[in-house]
């Protein structure tokens, strides 16, 4: 009997972090707004990153319009390079996911749920792009989404963790 969840996909190599990795495949996230311009693509950096080869993250838009500037300079200043995302559709990304998480109302709205097999979250997360003010107040925009992202992703991170945890126990101690 296998002892790998639905959803989860087999990997090579080590998964990331060195000698102690965890041998587990890396909880694939997809994580979707309108234009796959702002908040997704933080979201997918933060994920990366922080995640450290534990999550495998993509971003997608219902109508993708290319990476915002932006999201590129306030990723940088964390140390985190987005500069090679580039805006996809929800066509483009390849599944399955572990979890699917809407960013938007709109997304959540117009994401076609029967594309994933996968549990589904909504984070309804204001859109930096669209602040009143010139370019210092959307970039502090920015900086405020990807903090509150970074936030969400780690305590996402740890409860979807325990989640598949429990649920394998149960599976091998039926078997």
């Amino acid at each position: 009997m296998s002892s790998r969840l639905p959803g989860m996909q087999a990997r090579g190599g080590s998964g990331g972090g060195g000698s102690g990795a965890d041998p587990r495949p890396p909880f694939r996230l997809l994580f979707v707004c309108t234009g796959n311009s702002a908040r997704s693509q933080l979201a997918e950096g933060l994920a990366n990153h922080l995640g450290d080869g534990r999550l495998e993250a993509q971003s997608a838009g219902t109508m993708p319009v290319g990476v915002n500037s932006h999201a590129v300079a306030v990723m940088r200043e964390r140390g985190i390079d987005i500069a090679r995302q580039y805006s996809k559709g929800i066509d483009d990304v390849v599944g399955p996911f572990d979890m699917v998480i809407t960013l938007c109302d709109s997304a959540a709205r117009e994401c076609p749920r029967s594309l994933f097999d996968a549990p589904q979250r909504h984070w309804s997360t204001p859109d930096p792009s669209f602040v009143a003010g010139g370019p210092e107040a959307v970039r502090d925009s920015f900086r405020q989404v990807r903090d509150r992202l970074e936030a969400q992703i780690g305590t996402a991170e740890t409860e979807s963790r325990r989640l598949l945890e429990a649920v394998l126990h149960k599976a091998l101690a039926v078997a």
